[in-house]
C-alpha cells in the first residue's frame, strides 16, 4: 500500500469516526483493507470497551482465515490501544496504519471517565508478541482533520 493509499483509507476511516460520533459514539473509525486495496469492512466505535479497532478485527476474523487476514491491514484514525491492538494481533490482521499517537488523544480527553487512554503504544504490544505486525503511522499531514471530532466530543 502506498502512502497516498493509506492517507485515503485514514480518511475514510475518519468518516466512519465522523458518523459514529453524529450517532452519539466516540469518534474512532476503523477499515479493513484487503491485499487488493478494497475496504472489506468499516466499523464506528460503540463504547469504552467496544472500540472500532477490536470490533472489526472480531469480525474480520469470523468471517476470513488467518490466513487471509496475514494480508491484510487495519487502518485506524488513532493508534490502537493495548486492547485493540492486542485484538488485531491475535485475528492475525497483519498490518496496521494510524493517524495519529494515543498520546495526541490523551491531550484532548484528558482523564475522561470514558476514554482513560494508556501510555502503551501499539508497537510495544505487538513486539511483546511472536509475530510481526507491520505498523505504518503516524501521519502528521492529516493529523489535525483526524483529530478534528475528538475536540468538542470530549467537553460534552
Amino acid at each position: 500500500m502506498t502512502r497516498d493509499q493509506m492517507i485515503a483509507h485514514l480518511l475514510e476511516a475518519n468518516a466512519v469516526a465522523r458518523s459514529a460520533a453524529e450517532h452519539g459514539h466516540h469518534p474512532f473509525g476503523a477499515v479493513l483493507v484487503g491485499p487488493d486495496d478494497a475496504v472489506l469492512m468499516r466499523q464506528g466505535n460503540i463504547d469504552t470497551v467496544h472500540h472500532a479497532e477490536t470490533e472489526l478485527a472480531r469480525r474480520a476474523a469470523a468471517a476470513y482465515a488467518p490466513e487471509f487476514l496475514w494480508s491484510c491491514t487495519l487502518v485506524t484514525t488513532g493508534e490502537p490501544c493495548a486492547m485493540c491492538a492486542g485484538t488485531l494481533y491475535w485475528a492475525n490482521i497483519g498490518c496496521l496504519v494510524y493517524g495519529y499517537e494515543e498520546t495526541q488523544l490523551l491531550a484532548l480527553t484528558d482523564d475522561h471517565t470514558e476514554n482513560p487512554t494508556m501510555n502503551l503504544p501499539a508497537r510495544t504490544v505487538f513486539g511483546s508478541g511472536q509475530k510481526t505486525i507491520e505498523v505504518h503511522g503516524p501521519f502528521p499531514e492529516i493529523e489535525d482533520e483526524l483529530l478534528a471530532p475528538h475536540r468538542d466530543f470530549w467537553r460534552q
